[in-house]
């Protein structure tokens, strides 16, 4: 039977999870994980849904190296769950930061500061305006495609964290990109968005995969069940699925 090893996709209070970066460790070391990420929301993500600044992940690597002290049996990775903020697709971590963290997940997130007033327009402005003209839908999907696959190709991602979930996108294209980039699909085990067709569509152009819990209290660090079914009906293997083993 196919099981999770490592949660690359946890968040602490660092920015919108419940528990310490200690209580997410102490939780994937019960649950018999070998590597945790704590990979919380980047600045940009407003109304404390991110952290406060950049310095927040020195923070949390200190207290990340003191949590592993004591729980030896795990290895624990500094992430972000970096937010796309523009079409040409930077990221709320600049290049010359990238060093702060071990790994980098991300997409377009609401309720984040974007680039510049244009691609506030461009990115959130037709992906809410969509909900009132119906006929915005195709320019918004066009949009977030642009933004993801640029980001995809300009900044060293490792994952992409729940495609097309509230930012509808074209699919394929991404998942070309993912396959391009070496950039891991994620199958968010939080979340009950994608379906059997749509991860199948993933995995013919070529795209890995990565099983994410999306953790936002430690309880719910390591539980994969969700992305592991999904899997499973499309017939994924752990060659395809990067942190899966049988």
């Amino acid at each position: 039977m196919m099981y999770c090893y490592a949660d690359y996709h946890t968040h602490t209070k660092h920015s919108h999870g419940t528990g310490t970066v200690r209580e997410n460790v102490e939780a994937a070391v019960k649950k018999g994980l070998e590597i945790i990420a704590i990979s919380d929301h980047g600045p940009n993500h407003m109304l404390h849904y991110g952290v406060k600044d950049l310095d927040v992940f020195t923070k949390i690597r200190k207290e990340l190296e003191e949590s592993c002290a004591i729980f030896p049996e795990i290895k624990g990775l500094v992430g972000i769950e970096a937010n796309i903020i523009s079409v040409r697709g930077d990221l709320d971590l600049p290049p010359e930061h990238f060093d702060l963290v071990d790994l980098i997940l991300a997409n377009i997130h609401t309720m984040v500061k974007p680039a510049s007033i244009k691609d506030a327009t461009k990115i959130w402005g037709n992906h809410f305006a969509k909900k009132v003209f119906p006929s915005m839908d195709k320019r918004s999907k066009l949009v977030n495609t642009e933004a993801t696959v640029n980001a995809l190709t300009r900044n060293k991602i490792d994952i992409l964290t729940h495609p097309g979930l509230r930012f509808a996108i074209d699919y394929q294209v991404v998942a070309q990109a993912c396959a391009a980039t070496g950039t891991a699909f994620e199958l968010n085990a939080s979340k009950p968005y994608l379906t059997a067709e749509l991860v199948e569509l993933v995995a013919n152009e070529g795209a890995s995969f990565v099983i994410g819990s999306d953790a936002h209290s430690p309880q719910r660090v390591g539980d994969f069940a969700l992305g592991l079914e999904l899997a499973k009906q499309v017939g994924l293997t752990p060659q395809e699925i990067l942190n899966a083993r049988l």
